[in-house]
This record gives structure tokens, sequence and C-alpha cells, in this order.
């Protein structure tokens, strides 16, 4: 795991020398980091002990007791230490960095390993450990998680952080320390530790290697921990069968719950695995050497349970060595017992061989041409009915008929199967044929003048899609106007089941467009997501020159993303008044009227005819709007 652009140790330079890169691992005490040595130009793990510790004494002092701990160890299998120190308040370790995943992780990955993996992953950690035994140190935290396993095949075992040097017995002197799913049953009850409580540990690693599990679980701690000590740990073939008896009886000799039952420390248990491993790799060649099929392993007499299978000897009688005495007399007629005793397992074996081949057969034949082979249900939809039965027959299949609406497939043809077409089915199995029925007429609820969302549920069992927005001066926004079928006309009073249905939304009425202004009045329709588009000019008497005289749309009605057409005013138009001078005062009125003006005179309706015209106003020639009122006099 990389670290987070909110780490302050990023791109931190420690100690001027060490420049972190990403975040590696964080655990109780310490965050180990990725980082570069600047001074010898090379890639490292450093650990940064966690700094609301930094004022524990404790908790320091076992810092740089893990350094000290593992930099007195020289060994390909345990992971060096190259430098310690503090930097401010900052107490910090320098390693050699392993890119690679741990035991844990592998074993989440593959849950249970083989036994092969399991000797060679186990023959590096013991090499590792036997080399810090021997140099008296005590790991106490022995657990999947601190064994790595490098990109390169390389195994080591690596966090000495709760180490100590080893007496006799090396006493906790506080609480409990190590993960609890590995502690020894003398540190639950004692709280004590020395090399053999890190062979329990061992030994319950591998448990879970060969097991995918570990021997005991429970809701809290002191649960596991009441297992540990008071409960022996089971054997793995108690789980895995197929576990090679060597490593059982190992994995029973390393969690015996006496210390004293133990091997002493890891060089004794790497010599005794290394005996189990030419059993399990090559039994035939492990036998032509003297090593025993049945691993004996050597302790310390012990009070076995009833069920326990391993046989205790003494140190004198270790696998593949001679033996000499009574013992090994003893050990030769339990040999020849045991090879009378596999003699007849064989003849047994051969007959169960010949037996299970029979069943084998009998089982390939059933499930693969009898009456359990599989079969493809084929797809029958849109056939004609005696032809769908015909093809589902053919298969091996008996039909049982059955009905549904359907609205893709025309009434009385095959609607579908159950099971599905494409199922994988054991031939002779029953398969439902559908028959159409068509589609399902429902009664269509009025959903106009309801708010979008009520009309929607109301139209549930049909399929709404997205509505139209259209304006409306009638219906409030947000109301429904119409509800509409796949082809854009009105629902009928019946309509099929999960049939098409468009609603058409009110979005109000439009803006009121005449009289503005040109700009304006784009504005207003580019508001509403209607596209404005000029039209012609016409004269107005009402509406002055540039403003918006009518709107017109090609569309009927009008909906959001129509276009609007703006008639634009070009102001009152003017005409040219005729001059009627010299003309009576009918012939003048006669003639203004016709030039669509009004006229006006205060002469009698008598005297008329016989008056004529010398002076007009407005005059001749001039431009005024239509209706003008023209006045005229007269001379007699």
């Amino acid at each position: 795991m990389t670290a987070t652009p909110t780490d302050p140790m990023l791109g931190r330079l420690i100690d001027g020398r060490y420049q972190v890169r990403s975040r590696i691992a964080r655990g109780g005490m310490a965050t180990v980091y990725l980082a570069t040595d600047l001074r010898l130009e090379r890639r490292v793990a450093i650990k940064i002990m966690h700094g609301h510790l930094a004022d524990d004494n404790t908790f320091k002092s076992r810092f740089v007791q893990e350094a000290r701990s593992a930099a007195r160890l020289a060994h390909p299998n345990v992971v060096n230490v190259f430098d310690q120190g503090q930097d401010s308040d900052m107490a910090y370790l320098v390693m050699e960095y392993l890119p690679g995943i741990t035991l844990r992780d592998l074993l989440k990955d593959y849950g249970r390993l083989t036994p092969e993996q399991t000797i060679d992953i186990m023959s590096a950690v013991l090499s590792g450990l036997a080399a810090a035994h021997k140099a008296g140190i005590v790991h106490r935290d022995m657990k999947p998680e601190n064994v790595l396993l490098a990109d390169d095949g390389r195994i080591k075992l690596g966090d000495f952080g709760l180490a100590r040097a080893a007496s006799a017995n090396t006493a906790t002197g506080q609480a409990l320390l190590g993960t609890i799913a590995y502690l020894s049953p003398e540190l639950v009850t004692r709280g004590v530790a020395d090399a053999r409580s890190d062979i329990y540990a061992l030994g319950i690693m591998m448990y879970e290697m060969l097991t995918g599990e570990q021997p005991f679980v429970g809701e809290a701690p002191m649960q596991i921990a009441y297992q540990h000590a008071n409960e022996q740990v089971p054997r793995p073939s108690s789980r895995v069968p197929t576990t090679p008896r060597g490593l059982d009886d190992l994995v029973v000799w390393a969690t015996a719950r006496d210390p004293e039952n133990r091997p002493r420390d890891a060089r004794v248990m790497l010599e005794r695995l290394r005996d189990v491993e030419k059993l399990v790799r090559d039994p035939a060649a492990a036998s032509a050497e003297g090593v025993a099929p049945t691993m004996v392993l050597p302790s310390t007499p012990l009070a076995a349970s009833a069920d326990d299978e391993t046989q205790i000897i003494t140190p004198a009688a270790a696998p593949g060595r001679h033996r000499t005495g009574p013992v090994a007399a003893d050990a030769s007629t339990e040999l020849a017992t045991a090879t009378r005793t596999r003699a007849r397992r064989g003849y047994w074996l051969f007959a169960l061989v010949l037996i299970l081949a029979g069943l084998a057969g009998a089982t390939g034949w059933y499930f693969g041409a009898g009456p359990g082979s599989l079969a493809t249900v084929p797809d029958v939809a849109g056939q004609s009915q005696d032809a769908a039965q015909a093809a589902l027959v053919a298969e091996g299949f008996t039909v049982k008929p059955g009905t549904r609406y359907d609205l893709a497939v025309a009434k009385d043809l095959a609607s579908g199967t159950d099971p599905k077409s494409g199922s994988q089915v054991t031939k002779g199995a029953a398969v439902i044929l559908y028959v159409s029925l068509g589609a399902e007429m429902l009664e269509v609820p009025a959903v106009a003048g309801m708010p979008e969302a009520d009309a929607r549920t109301a139209l549930a069992r049909f399929t709404v899609g997205k509505s139209i927005q259209q304006f409306s001066g009638e219906v409030d926004k947000g109301l429904v106007i119409a509800a509409l079928d796949g082809d854009g006309a009105e629902l009928p009073a019946t309509y099929p089941d999960t049939g098409a249905v468009t609603l058409v939304v009110s979005v109000g009425g439009l803006p009121p467009l005449v009289g503005m202004g040109r700009e304006e009045a784009k504005q207003a329709l580019l508001d509403v997501d209607l596209v404005p588009k000029e039209g012609d000019l016409v004269y107005s008497d009402t509406v002055p020159e540039g403003d918006v005289v009518s709107i017109s749309s090609d569309t009927d009605p009008i909906r959001v993303g129509d276009t609007i057409t703006l008639t634009m005013s070009k102001g009152v138009e003017l005409f040219e008044v005729p001059d009627v001078s010299g003309l009576t005062i009918n012939e003048a009125a006669q003639v203004i009227e016709d030039a669509g003006f009004t006229f006006e005179t205060d002469v009698p309706e008598l005297f008329r005819d016989a008056l004529s015209v010398n002076s007009q106003s407005p005059g001749a020639g001039e431009q005024v709007p239509a209706g003008t009122t023209i006045s005229a006099n007269f001379s007699g």
C-alpha cells in the first residue's frame, strides 16, 4: 500500500540521508516506508516508530532492541538491518527492502499450501530462526505476517520487535506480547517464553499452511488464549486427510502443550523437517536410505491421549539412523508388521480401485450419454406452438404447456421457455413452453392535470419514457397536458401492458413578446429554450418601429426547442395627400376619402356642389398616416 498524499512522512528526508518515497505497511508500534538511501543510492525499508509512543521508554527500548537483535544475525533467511537512529523525536530502523508479499498474503490468495510448499517455506524460516536461537535470541512474535516472500524467491524472517535475549525462562514482565493466535500455553498461563515458544508458534503456522485455517478460533482473544492453554492442537490430517503423516506428526510435536515435549530449538525441528522432506518428495528413495515411512519424532516421554497416534521414543532412536538394542528390535518388529498391514491394505485398495472404476464408468455414461446428461434449451420464441414443442422434444426434454402475455410476440405463437433458452438442463427434465396471449390490455388512468411524478406513478405498469415539454397558457407549469401512445396519439381507454407512453408536460405560457424590443424578445425566447427567428417587417399604427408586432411558429402546439418567428414593426405607414384645389366641395371629399383620408368641411350640404376648394390642410403632397383628417376651404 502506498502512502496517501496526506501522509506527513511522504517526501521527508530523515537524518539528512533517507528520502521517504511511499508507505509499505503499518503496525501497532511502527510504520514501514520505502525510502532511498541517498548516500549509497539504494532502496531501503525504513521502520519509523509511531509518534505517540516516542515518550514511552518501554517502546523506545524495544525498538532499539529490535535493531540490536537483528544486527547480531547474519543469515540469508533473516532480514538485514543496516542502520538505526533518531531524527528529532523520531526513532527509526533501516532494513533491506524486499519487494514481494508476506506468507499471510500467500495464504489469503491460496487458502492452504501443498506439503512441498509448506516444507520449502518452513525450511527457510527454521534456518533463519535457528540462527537466532543459536545467538540466544527468542523472536516471540512468529506469525505469517513476519515471513517475507521476495519476488526473486528469497524467504526471510523479519520483525524482531519483540525479540529478547533468551535465558532459561524469559519472562515478559508485562501484558502478553505477540499475536494471540500463535501464543504458546506457557506465555498464556505463566507469561514466560524461550526458544520452544517460537517452536509452538511455528507449529501453529505449519498447521495453518497445511489446512488453510488456524486450529483455535473464537469471538474474543481470551477464548483463543484459553484454548491454547487447555487444548491440544489437532492433527492437520483431521481437517485435510491427505496431509503426509510425517508433517502431521511434526505439527503435533511442535505444538505440545508442555514445552518439555517440544523440539528444544529451531535447529532440532529443522533436522526433523529435512527427514520428513525425504519421505514427502521421494518416499521410495527415503526407504532405500533407511528412513522409516512413518516418522517417529524424538522427545522426552509424553503422556499421549487415547486418540494420539504419535509414538514417542527416546532421542537415541532418531529416524534415519542405525539403532541397536531393544529399541532397534522393537522398531524392526514394528516395520515388519507395518509391511504386512500395507500388503493387506494393498489388496483392499486394488479391489476398491476396481469398484471405483466401475462406478466412474457408470457415472460417466449416466451424465455423458445417459439420462443424466445435459442439453441446451433451444430458443423457440416466435415459432408456432407445434414447431416449438417438436424442437424441445428433439433435445430430450418433456414439455409442459403454459401461457403468458407478451407484447413482442403475436398471440398463439411460442413466447419462450422456463428455464430460459441457452440454459443447461438435464435431459428428460420438464421445460415449460409458454404460448403468447398477446399484449395484456390495461385500463388507462386519467392523468391530465396531475403533477408529472404522480402521473408516472399512476402509469407504472406502462413504459413511460422521457416527457415532452410543451407551452400552455391554460395548464400550470409542471402539470400533465396529455398522455400519448407510441405513435404520438392520445392514449385510448385501454392500452397494452408495458406499452410505450409519453407524457406532455406544461412549462407554462409563452412570455409576452408583443411590444418588446428586438433584442429583449430574442433573449426572452432563449431563456425558455425556444429558438428566435426574425420575420418580415410590417407597418403598425400601434407598435413603435423596431418592436415586436406579432409572433408565429411552424409548429402547433409550441414545445421546448421549437422556432418562434418575430414580426417586427416598421412604424406608421404614410400616404401622400392629393391636390383637390379647384374641385367642388363634394368632388374634393370623394377624392380625399378614396385616398384613405377623412374629409372635413364647414360648408353646408346645400352649397357643396356650388362652391370650389381654394386651399386644403394638410397641403397637397404632404405625407401623413392613413385616416388623417383633411380640411378644405372654399371660394364662392
